[in-house]
């Protein structure tokens, strides 16, 4: 696994078990016996772009399930945070202020997170969409100045097995550069389909 220096993970990399709470208490089993955990590591609570990219999944999450994905969903933020603005999601959602797994897992931080040419137009849309989401009182507005944990984090995927195996991830190179539904449930029959000892794609 990964050195707590930010070294990336890899695809065959084992992850020890641990248990996480969510926000709204639950404990989860990472991994879980039962079958695949997507976790996704997002940004802060209320960003934008995670605001839209979270709604995709949320709309699918009964096909989600039915493939035997469980997904659970880390942001950098307080719990405390989190219930104001992600609360309505169907999955779990799990606060890391301190980090600690951002750094376990190789989750980076840049300039590049807003900066780069293909974050422009994804923010843009993610902006004007929470914008009509807070003039009709569905949401708060997102502390966008001072979110806790920063503005420039970068999201990652990673598609963890029974036992603890990576078999898919990537980490993206700005704000909106994650799987898709459709990405993430093709790694995921790809990871049904083959053994344990085959590589994987990472999905880059």
């Amino acid at each position: 696994m990964a050195a707590s220096d930010g070294t990336r993970l890899q695809v065959g990399a084992r992850i020890p078990p641990r248990t996480l709470t969510s926000i709204t208490g639950e404990r989860i089993s990472v991994p879980d016996a039962r079958g695949l955990v997507h976790l996704q590591f997002r940004r802060f609570a209320g960003c934008p772009v995670c605001n839209l990219h979270l709604h995709s999944y949320a709309q699918r999450h009964a096909e989600i399930v039915a493939a035997g994905v469980r997904e659970v969903v880390l942001f950098h933020s307080s719990a405390r945070q989190l219930r104001r603005y992600a609360s309505d999601l169907p999955f779990t959602i799990v606060g890391d202020p301190g980090k600690q797994l951002y750094r376990e897992f190789g989750v980076e931080a840049s300039l590049r997170a807003l900066l780069h040419p293909r974050a422009v137009l994804p923010i843009v849309r993610a902006v004007a969409h929470s914008m009509g989401e807070i003039l009709r009182g569905a949401r708060p507005m997102p502390p966008l100045l001072r979110p806790e944990g920063g503005r420039f984090g970068l999201p990652a995927d990673f598609l963890v097995d029974r036992d603890g195996v990576i078999r898919a991830c990537h980490y993206g190179a700005h704000v909106d550069d994650q799987w898709s539904v459709d990405e993430m449930l093709e790694r995921a029959a790809e990871a049904r389909e083959r053994p344990q000892s085959a590589r994987v794609a990472t999905g880059g």
